[in-house]
């Protein structure tokens, strides 16, 4: 087992209601560094809000969470969101970029944000994760002229900014192709092979079975 870079114990949560749900049941788990793991289950089985638990998004339950050695429960929020912003990076099924804004521009928010760099070590920074890439020819371009593909890649290449341990996605594929669902991967693969820890809620069942591992998931729990 690699080292740890993600830690939960008995984590439980419940939706609230008449007769409150619990979504999530006593879920326990250990993600070493360098990692490249998926879950997946059906509809409803609780893949997303596992994530957003492990994500520091939803600090509404029970049981204990730990990333980079860092106890993250009980965090208060402004703690929580600068911890988030520093340690884990974000790829969602929609790519949530400003239309209005370069590919550059988009990217470099959230450094600006953590404010740990200069203005130009920032650009810079942007600029060498976009060649990674292989899409530093479109910098200059409007976010809202870009193809899917080319969009989820600009999405990822926000995520690696702030050079996070942990990269979470919620289905990154889920409006792809297949042309482009296999780029997205091999850019994931190869970011796991350079030390990041992949965590990628999917229904896509190929995609799952090329990562490291699988965590699927029935009922709210770990099957």
């Amino acid at each position: 087992m690699k080292t740890p870079i993600l830690e939960a114990q008995h984590l439980d949560k419940f939706f609230p209601g008449p007769e409150p749900f619990q979504v999530l049941k006593d879920i326990t788990l250990s993600i070493g560094k360098g990692e490249f793991i998926t879950i997946i289950g059906k509809s409803g089985c609780g893949k997303s809000s596992l994530l957003y638990l492990l994500s520091t998004l939803d600090t509404n339950y029970k049981g204990s969470l730990s990333i980079n050695g860092t106890r993250v429960t009980g965090l208060s929020e402004s703690a929580l969101s600068r911890f988030r912003n520093e340690h884990i990076g974000f790829v969602f099924q929609f790519h949530y970029l400003l239309p209005e804004f370069t590919v550059l521009q988009n990217i470099m928010i959230p450094a600006l944000r953590l404010g740990r760099l200069s203005r130009e070590a920032i650009e810079q920074r942007a600029m060498d994760i976009l060649k990674q890439l292989d899409i530093d020819d479109i910098a200059a371009k409007p976010s809202g002229k870009l193809s899917g593909g080319q969009q989820q890649r600009v999405a990822i290449a926000r995520a690696l900014i702030n050079n996070p341990g942990i990269i979470m996605a919620d289905e990154p594929t889920g409006n792809l192709d297949s042309i482009n669902t296999k780029i997205v991967f091999d850019i994931f693969h190869e970011l796991s092979r350079q030390g990041n820890t992949i965590l990628a809620v999917t229904h896509d069942r190929d995609f799952a079975a090329r990562s490291d591992r699988i965590i699927e998931m029935m009922d709210g729990r770990i099957k």
